[in-house]
């Protein structure tokens, strides 16, 4: 699978440890920056991994600032994303199991490397359930409009 990333400096040093854990598994990694801790502004990286997940190029997007805050708010402002900020993993299944999320959000300074892993991989591991679930997300589609 492949998977766009994306992080500003506050989130610099956990999209590393996800990079590899994701690598590790096997799964294509798009890495989209940011490279290093020096501060930049989230919008951007928001902006690439959600236009990377909306091409198609990628499959589905993980985003790391501080909080997750910023990153899904500025996710959600490109047409089609769904991008559901996770705290916690039944949180982060239900995102992808009822909103069909295309994109989660962590936040870096609030939640452990290993909290983030298990995160990642409950999202990664759930499937969009249909169902009643369909109507809902082409309700959220219309709202794009």
């Amino acid at each position: 699978m492949k998977i766009a990333l994306g992080s500003d400096h506050g989130g610099y040093e956990l999209k590393k440890i996800i990079v590899e854990r994701l690598t590790s598994l096997g799964h294509r990694v798009d890495d989209l920056g940011c490279h290093s801790s020096d501060m930049v502004d989230y919008p951007v990286y928001a902006g690439k991994v959600a236009k990377a997940v909306i091409s198609g190029d990628c499959v589905c997007g993980i985003l790391i600032c501080g909080t997750g805050i910023g990153m899904s708010i500025a996710a959600n402002k490109i047409s089609g994303i769904r991008a559901a900020l996770c705290a916690d993993c039944f949180s982060a299944k239900m995102a992808k199991e009822h909103n069909n999320a295309n994109i989660i959000a962590i936040g870096a300074r609030t939640t452990g490397p290993e909290l983030a892993w298990m995160i990642v991989e409950a999202y990664l591991g759930s499937e969009f359930q249909h169902g009643i679930h369909d109507a809902r997300v082409r309700m959220l589609n219309e709202l794009d409009e």
